[in-house]
C-alpha cells in the first residue's frame, strides 16, 4: 500500500476500535495516572468507536479529505477521559496532514505536536511520550508506507515499556501507562492495515503488582463538555481552568472544542464554560465513592426569575432556586437544592438557557447516588403546568412522565418591550415597541402591552386550548384584566387564571393548555 486511501482509513478506524474494545479491561487495570479511576481503556475504546462510526456513515465515493476530516470530527465529538481527548487531538494532527496525501512521517509528527499542545501541563511517561517517540523514530526512515507504519508501531511499543522509568507512580504501581498502551494499539492496528496483515490480539502488559484504588483524599471531579466558542474565549478559558485544577486538556478548533479537566468542585468549571461560549454534552464524574446524605423521598426543584413566581412554586411543594431575569442560577445553588429535595428529584429549569446548568448539577448529584430527571420545561408556565400534576406519592418514573406530558401540552408565549432596533420574524422593531412572542419567536409587534397580549392569546388559542394562564410582571395588572375580559367575551369555553409573578423584564408570561 502506497497511501492511506479512504477504504484503508475506514478499515483502520474499525480495527482500532475493535482492538481497543477487546483490550478495554486490561487497559483499565493499568490506570493509575492521573487518577486511578480504572476507565482509560473504556474511554479510548469509546473515542475510537465514535471516529469509526463517523467514517463508516460516509458514502463510499467521498474523497480522502472528507474521510480524514470526518475521522477527526468523530473522535472529537466522542472523546472521553483524559487519554481519549489527547488521542482525538492526535487524530486531528494526522488528518491535517494526510488529507492532502502527505506521507505518514509528517502526519505522526503533527499528531504528536498537537497532542502535547492540548495538554496544559504535559507529563513524561504518558501517552504523549509514546506518540512523540513513535513520531521521532520514523523521521529518518527511508522506506515506503508499510515500513514507516511498522517502525512507528515498534517504537510505540518500546516507548510504552519505558514509561515506568519516566513516571514514578507507574513504577511504584508496577504498570505501564494506560493511555500509552491504547496509543500503541492504535499505531499497531495502523501497521496491520497498511501492511495487509491479519487482525491479531494486541498485547497489553499486565500489572506486576496490585494497583491501589484511589481513596477519598485524592477525590475530585472530572468535568468534560463540548463547547461552541471562539479562539480568544477558549484561550481565556484555558487560563481559568488551569488555575482551578489539573489534567486540563482542551482540543478542537474552528469554533468547536472538547474540554476535559479534574477539579475539586465541578460547578466553577462548568460556569467558566458558560462564560466562554455554549457548553453541551456536559459529563461530570465524581472520582471516588461518595454517599449521598441529603433528603429522602422524592421532590421537585424549580428555577424562578421573580419573587411571585418563586412563591407559586413553593406553594406547590417545590424547592426554589432564584435567578435574576436573563441570568443563570449558580450551579452550587442548584446542586444544594437537589441534595435537599430527596433521593429522587425532578428539576424544572423553566428556561432554555438554564438547562445546561441544570444538567450539570444533575450529573453531579447522580454520581452521589441521587436519581435526577431534568424536565424539558422552557418557560415558567410549563413549570407551573408540570407542578400542577406532581404527585409525591406516585412512583417517581410515572410522576416524571405525567409532569413532562403536562409541560409538553402547554404552549408558551410572553410579552416584552424592545430596547433596541432589530430584525424579527414579524418585521423590524424599534426601541419602545411591544413584542409578543410565541414559543420564543416574535409573532406580534404593537404599541400597548394589553393589545399585543390579546393578539398573542388569540393566536395561541387558534391552535386549541382549554386553559389560559397569565403571569403578571411589574405594572401589568391592567393588561391582564383586559386579556381576561377579552377571553370571557370571545371564548367563554376557556378558563383563565392570573398569577402575580413579580418578574422583571416580561410584563406578561402566557400559557395555553
Amino acid at each position: 500500500m502506497k497511501i492511506l486511501d479512504p477504504p484503508a482509513v475506514r478499515r483502520w478506524a474499525r480495527l482500532a476500535a475493535d482492538a481497543l474494545g477487546q483490550a478495554r479491561t486490561e487497559i483499565d487495570a493499568l490506570n493509575v495516572f492521573p487518577v486511578a479511576d480504572g476507565d482509560t481503556g473504556t474511554n479510548l475504546h469509546l473515542t475510537m468507536l465514535s471516529a469509526a462510526e463517523a467514517v463508516e456513515s460516509l458514502p463510499e465515493d467521498v474523497d480522502a479529505a472528507v474521510v480524514w476530516q470526518t475521522l477527526s470530527y468523530g473522535a472529537l465529538m466522542g472523546a472521553r477521559g483524559n487519554s481519549g481527548v489527547i488521542v482525538s487531538q492526535a487524530l486531528r494532527g494526522l488528518a491535517e496532514v494526510l488529507k492532502d496525501g502527505s506521507d505518514l512521517r509528517a502526519g505522526l509528527l503533527r499528531a504528536a505536536v498537537l497532542a502535547r499542545e492540548a495538554v496544559a501541563r504535559p507529563v513524561e511517561g504518558t501517552v504523549l511520550s509514546v506518540l512523540e517517540s513513535a513520531a521521532r523514530a520514523v523521521q529518518e526512515v527511508e522506506g515506503d508506507l508499510p515500513e514507516v507504519a511498522r517502525q512507528a508501531a515498534g517504537e510505540a511499543r518500546a516507548a510504552l515499556g519505558r514509561t515506568p522509568e519516566q513516571l514514578d507512580v507507574l513504577a511504584r504501581s508496577g504498570v505501564v501507562d494506560a493511555g500509552g498502551a491504547g496509543a500503541a494499539i492504535v499505531l499497531e492496528t495502523l501497521a496491520t492495515v497498511v501492511t495487509g496483515g491479519a487482525a491479531e490480539h494486541y498485547e497489553v502488559p499486565a500489572p506486576t503488582s496490585r494497583v491501589t484504588p484511589m481513596t477519598e483524599a485524592g477525590a475530585g471531579y472530572e468535568v468534560m463538555y463540548l463547547l461552541d466558542a471562539g479562539d480568544r474565549a477558549v484561550a481565556a478559558l484555558r487560563g481559568e481552568l488551569d488555575a482551578m485544577g489539573d489534567s486540563l486538556v482542551v482540543v478542537g478548533g474552528d469554533g468547536l472544542w472538547n474540554v476535559h479537566v479534574h477539579v475539586p468542585e465541578a460547578g466553577p468549571a462548568v460556569e467558566a464554560g458558560i462564560r466562554a461560549g455554549r457548553p453541551y454534552r456536559i459529563r461530570i464524574t465524581y472520582l471516588a465513592e461518595r454517599t449521598h446524605k441529603g433528603g429522602s423521598g422524592s421532590g421537585v426543584v424549580a428555577v424562578a426569575a421573580g419573587d411571585g413566581i418563586a412563591a407559586l412554586f413553593e406553594e406547590c411543594g417545590a424547592i426554589v432556586v432564584r435567578r435574576a431575569p436573563g441570568t443563570c442560577p449558580a450551579l452550587p445553588a442548584l446542586l444544594a437544592a437537589i441534595r435537599q429535595a430527596g433521593d429522587e428529584v425532578a428539576v424544572l429549569p423553566n428556561d432554555d438557557g438554564v438547562r445546561a446548568v441544570a444538567a450539570a448539577a444533575a450529573e453531579i448529584a447522580r454520581e452521589e447516588g441521587v436519581t435526577v430527571s431534568v424536565l424539558p420545561t422552557e418557560a415558567t408556565v410549563q413549570g407551573l403546568a408540570a407542578l400542577a400534576v406532581h404527585d409525591p406519592l406516585r412512583r417517581f418514573d410515572d410522576d416524571v412522565v405525567a409532569m413532562t406530558d403536562a409541560a409538553g401540552h402547554t404552549r408558551s408565549g410572553h410579552v416584552t418591550v424592545a430596547d433596541k432596533e432589530a430584525f424579527t420574524s414579524a418585521g423590524v422593531c424599534r426601541p419602545g415597541d411591544v413584542l409578543g412572542l410565541i414559543g420564543g419567536d416574535v409573532a406580534v409587534i404593537g404599541e400597548s402591552v394589553a393589545g399585543v397580549a390579546v393578539t398573542v392569546v388569540d393566536r395561541m388559542l387558534a391552535g386549541g386550548g382549554e386553559l389560559v394562564t397569565l403571569v403578571t410582571g411589574e405594572g401589568a395588572g391592567e393588561a391582564a384584566s383586559e386579556v381576561e375580559r377579552h377571553v370571557a367575551g370571545t371564548r367563554p369555553d376557556v378558563d383563565l387564571v392570573v398569577y402575580d409573578g413579580e418578574q422583571g423584564g416580561y410584563p406578561l408570561l402566557i400559557g395555553v393548555e
